[in-house]
């Protein structure tokens, strides 16, 4: 039987690590000039800092400092945060929400400042390794309850780390105190195409000891949709893809991966929306269970987590006007104003001078993105019929 110390090397820090970890960081001089850029002035960076040291377990931290600055980053960059389905869970049950992804930080950060304000435990956060840039980054995404998904490594390295992944998922879903999240895929959709990776569930997979249907009953999977009214970065967003099209083998720098996180929290997101989806009921996964092929299993769950995701994310007027210009439509006129148009085009003209590439490619890809969701949306309510049953 595996003990908790087997996964030391990718789970969050606990209380007692809190203290020596937070002392480091406060030695650390770029988490100092974080602090810096958060505070107006000395005194108020002082103070903080005082208070940093003075805190010594995790929850007074997110508590104290962290859900205020997410409630002030809310503040200042967004038109409001919503959430629901939550009431449809059990406070005393453990989920694994497989949710997709839209922002580095806030995705998972935003659910469990709501979970927080509902009176739930907050969920443990998958993050991958290649976001780790500095030590200071991952001593801090590790005291905010984030265990760490390993990339860039040998292929033989990878098997090992995926089994120990899976392993400790489900030991916390299992046997934990916390749910999980993670995303659907490796990295963000960036052309709004919100699809799960067979090989997500493929890892899953590998802890389980008993047949499809248990092991995966087991996990108490909860589709989660995030939906930004303005996409966080945007216009970076943009620029990789076109970069993609003219080199196939372009790479970002972790320089890009740190600008899209700075620019993640800092840029205008609108209205943002957060939903539950029903969770993978016991009928779809005997359903699933039935094809001999394990691929094929793989594939289909995938797709009845794309379904609840699409179902239920939320379609903002920037969507429906991105169809409709994409397709050169007016099918969905009625779910938007001039007004509503017009301020989506001037903000679409002041991204994409952000871009520096081909305006008018860069448009399609931009309204590409937008539009996605509901092409997504219309795929699913054709297939709701047929999917009814499950």
């Amino acid at each position: 039987m595996l003990s908790v110390h087997n996964f030391d090397e990718i789970r969050p820090y606990r209380n007692d690590e809190f203290v020596s970890v937070m002392s480091r960081l406060l030695d650390d001089p770029q988490f100092n000039s974080m602090l810096r850029n958060l505070n107006k002035g000395e005194v108020e960076l002082e103070n903080m800092k005082a208070g940093l040291r003075a805190t010594t377990s995790i929850e007074v931290f997110q508590d104290q400092f962290i859900v205020p600055v997410i409630n002030q980053i809310l503040s200042l960059s967004s038109e409001g945060l919503s959430m629901t389905g939550l009431e449809e869970l059990d406070k005393n049950q453990r989920y694994l929400f497989i949710s997709n992804h839209r922002d580095i930080i806030l995705d998972s950060a935003l659910l469990n400042v709501e979970m927080h304000a509902s009176g739930f435990s907050p969920t443990e956060i998958a993050i991958g390794s290649n976001l780790l840039i500095f030590p200071w980054i991952n001593d801090l995404v590790r005291i905010n309850r984030s265990f760490i998904v390993k990339r860039n490594i040998p292929v033989k390295q990878m098997l090992t780390s995926s089994k120990l992944l899976s392993q400790y998922i489900r030991h916390m879903i299992t046997c934990g105190s916390d749910s999980i999240w993670i995303a659907q895929r490796e990295g963000r959709a960036k052309d709004g195409n919100d699809i799960t990776q067979p090989a997500l569930l493929k890892m899953l997979n590998m802890s389980n000891s008993d047949g499809f249907f248990e092991g995966f009953r087991e996990l108490k999977i909860v589709p989660m949709s995030i939906s930004y009214e303005i996409e966080p970065c945007g216009n970076e967003k943009v620029a990789e893809l076109k970069k993609r099209q003219i080199d196939p083998n372009f790479q970002k720098t972790e320089r890009d991966d740190l600008l899209s996180m700075v620019s993640g929290l800092k840029n205008q997101k609108g209205r943002i929306h957060i939903q539950f989806g029903r969770q993978i009921t016991d009928n779809a996964l005997l359903r699933i269970a039935e094809e001999p092929s394990m691929n094929e299993r793989m594939r289909l769950l995938a797709e009845q987590v794309d379904a609840e995701i699409y179902k239920n994310y939320k379609l903002f007027p920037n969507n429906f006007i991105a169809y409709d210009l994409y397709f050169n439509s007016s099918k969905f006129t009625s779910e938007y104003t001039e007004a509503d148009k017009e301020a989506f085009l001037e903000l679409t003209h002041k991204r994409l001078q952000l871009v520096n590439e081909d305006i008018e490619d860069s448009m399609l890809l931009w309204l590409k993105m937008y539009a996605t969701p509901v092409c997504n949306y219309e795929k699913f309510v054709l297939r709701e019929v047929g999917m009814s049953d499950l």
